[in-house]
């Protein structure tokens, strides 16, 4: 009635919503309650957090951003709520089917991670995986390797083509990031591109384990699937990709600069990949 006072008569307003002038004039000089001005309040900052982290965080996140920036924990009904009630909803996508060939006759490594995916320092325990991104130009492939102890990815490589060097490249930037490490279990599927000669040396040559899932299950390396869901929910599931240079930039920024610097991970105490590992540091240095 406020908002259309211009438009139309005060007492046809009243006559047509069955409201009392004296009731209407009660409501326009009443002041908000201190129950809705926290309600508003509320709405403002988890429509802020919302928009700022790219529409990808639920309730269980937001509810984290809001404890580390304001020291406030409301409840996490209570933020759902406010997501409901202004339409806010995360992004979200249909699982994607496995991507590698894995009927072939080259060798194969033990499963010696056995679906552990636990661990209690860095560079105990990685994992690798290839998955396609479709772009107008066509397919563009990416591979990565994950630190099972704080889930950053700490190997990555695109290709136009799905081939050994594809695994290799992924495989060699985590050797060099990591300072070389020994004896760290490296776990894959059995896609030929990882039970390849190239790979199986680069193994090799700098001390490494070599792991593979069980024919046919996916389970076996869930952290991998877990984390293109997240790259393809959050940053290419609705959008288009005229070229693979513009796919390649999008997920080098989600990977570098949104992924493991900023996402929250729960398997990190709701804390990013690179915060989670520097904590970490911190406490032996303690």
């Amino acid at each position: 009635m406020k908002q259309h006072r211009v438009d139309y008569s005060l007492s046809s307003m009243c006559h047509c919503l069955n409201v009392s002038r004296s009731g209407y004039y009660a409501w326009l000089h009443r002041k908000p309650s201190q129950r809705f001005l926290r309600r508003q309040a509320l709405d403002e900052q988890v429509k802020s957090l919302f928009h700022r982290y790219k529409k990808r965080y639920g309730a269980k996140r937001l509810q984290r951003k809001l404890l580390l920036e304001n020291g406030k924990h409301p409840d996490l009904k209570t933020i759902a709520a406010s997501l409901k009630r202004q339409g806010l909803i995360a992004k979200a996508a249909p699982k994607f089917k496995a991507t590698t060939n894995s009927k072939h006759h080259l060798p194969l490594f033990d499963n010696l991670l056995q679906q552990n995916f636990s661990a209690i320092e860095p560079n105990q325990k990685w994992v690798g995986d290839i998955t396609y991104l479709w772009t107008d130009e066509g397919w563009l492939y990416l591979a990565v390797i994950i630190d099972l102890f704080s889930r950053r990815v700490i190997g990555w490589s695109m290709s136009e083509s799905i081939t050994a060097n594809l695994v290799c490249d992924a495989l060699q930037m985590a050797i060099f990031r990591r300072q070389r490490p020994k004896n760290v279990i490296v776990h894959s599927d059995r896609g030929s591109q990882y039970c390849s000669y190239a790979y199986r040396q680069l193994l090799q040559e700098y001390q490494l384990l070599g792991s593979m899932s069980a024919k046919g299950n996916c389970y076996d390396n869930a952290c991998a699937e877990s984390f293109f869901h997240s790259l393809k929910v959050e940053a290419i599931h609705g959008e288009r990709f005229e070229t693979r240079e513009i796919m390649r930039k999008t997920v080098f920024e989600y990977i570098e600069t949104d992924y493991n610097p900023v996402r929250l991970h729960s398997s990190n105490e709701f804390l990013s990949p690179i915060t989670f590992e520097a904590n970490f540091k911190q406490s032996l240095s303690s």
